[in-house]
């Protein structure tokens, strides 16, 4: 089969053929993709900061597709059903170790999504239903693949943040996932959502669905001066969605640059979300530039007790919020898919990762025969 992997040479990808993976397990299936895309985390894969410490492996881990085949103890699952393969799948048993997740992210040769199969362990509790259980080259089968990853992640940022209807709201990173954060804000009753970023493009999509843009780079001042011109007092909550590439007004990588610009411009006992990532792996075959990274910060602390905020992060698993999504876009209330700028063949991959790391793409989505 042909997959898109990344071998530890940042700013490259290939399309290679690879096995086909065969079920292991009882309770695996096998999983024919239909689609899948490139993911923003992604990107920090690509530039050699992040991931497994042993290349090769398929990238990606949104993915939607058809069940081929599955393990002699899977009942709830058959050969035909079209399912949403999240990023994270669960581990099989409950994980009594403190600060581990119950999961286990996509990524590996068996799991990455930007292949024309992978097999998915445990899957009656890691697959979600596509409703209707067939594939329907509907208008809204490609909403349902967000659920996969961003979609959840956006929403889940809001979330962090402490959120509550009639909230202002500022999200700083218009990207996929920043996006779907703004998107999720309105949905969810906020009175004002502000989308920061550098990138034109992306300002534009903020500004189709509602959300206020602000340019990073503008000439009006930092980001902060500009919502403070609409906001006085500050906005109640603030999200980041870029994480440790962060730039600041001067497009210089500064790692706590929206740290400070979220302690800054949210109000009094507001609180703050972040999904972005942060990460130190060290140096390794799999993130050969990730020795540049700190795992410390500079955080302003005595500006955040000050102020009485609070701070939501972490990583996000799709599959707490997917039932209560997957109901929006069935109900036609949402639809993610407004962030697609390109729809691409698998062997294009490697150009649209160029492509959407120089931000040239809004969101890239592969489509299998």
């Amino acid at each position: 089969m042909r997959a898109v992997l990344w071998t530890g040479v940042p700013y490259n990808v290939t399309v290679q053929n690879i096995p086909i993976p065969t079920i292991q397990s009882p309770n695996d299936v096998l999983v024919r993709m239909t689609a899948a895309a490139i993911c923003g985390t992604d990107l920090h894969i690509y530039h050699g900061l992040y991931g497994s410490s042993n290349p090769p492996w398929v990238m990606g881990h949104e993915g939607l597709g058809i069940i081929e085949a599955v393990g002699s103890g899977v009942q709830s699952l058959k050969v035909g059903d079209h399912v949403v393969v999240p990023d994270i799948s669960d581990i099989g048993h409950l994980n009594m170790e403190l600060g581990e997740l119950q999961a286990n992210f996509g990524g590996s040769v068996g799991l990455g999504k930007i292949a024309e199969y992978l097999v998915v362990p445990f899957a009656e509790k890691s697959l979600i239903p596509v409703p209707g259980g067939k594939e329907t080259n509907s208008s809204t089968e490609i909403d349902y693949l967000f659920l996969s990853d961003i979609f959840a992640t956006g929403w889940t940022a809001i979330t962090y943040s402490g959120f509550q209807p009639g909230d202002t709201v500022a999200v700083f990173g218009a990207g996929p996932v920043g996006l779907l954060a703004a998107y999720s804000a309105i949905l969810r009753g906020a009175s004002r959502v502000y989308s920061i970023d550098s990138v034109p493009m992306r300002l534009d999509r903020a500004a189709s669905i509602g959300a206020i843009p602000i340019s990073l780079n503008g000439t009006e001042g930092g980001p902060v001066q500009q919502i403070l011109t609409y906001e006085p007092n500050g906005v109640t909550r603030s999200v980041d969605c870029v994480g440790y590439e962060a730039v600041n007004s001067n497009l210089e990588r500064q790692e706590n640059a929206i740290i400070l610009d979220m302690v800054n411009v949210t109000a009094q006992r507001g609180g703050m979300g972040t999904i972005g990532i942060f990460a130190a792996p060290g140096y390794t075959e799999g993130t050969p530039l990730a020795g540049n990274i700190s795992g410390l910060v500079p955080f302003p602390v005595a500006d955040f007790f000050t102020k009485g905020l609070t701070w939501g992060a972490g990583p996000v698993d799709p599959k707490l919020v997917a039932p209560q999504l997957e109901e929006l876009i069935t109900s036609g209330s949402a639809r993610p898919s407004f962030i697609i700028s390109k729809e691409i063949g698998i062997e294009k991959a490697p150009e649209y990762y160029t492509r959407f790391s120089q931000h040239l793409e809004t969101k890239v989505i592969i489509r299998f025969p």
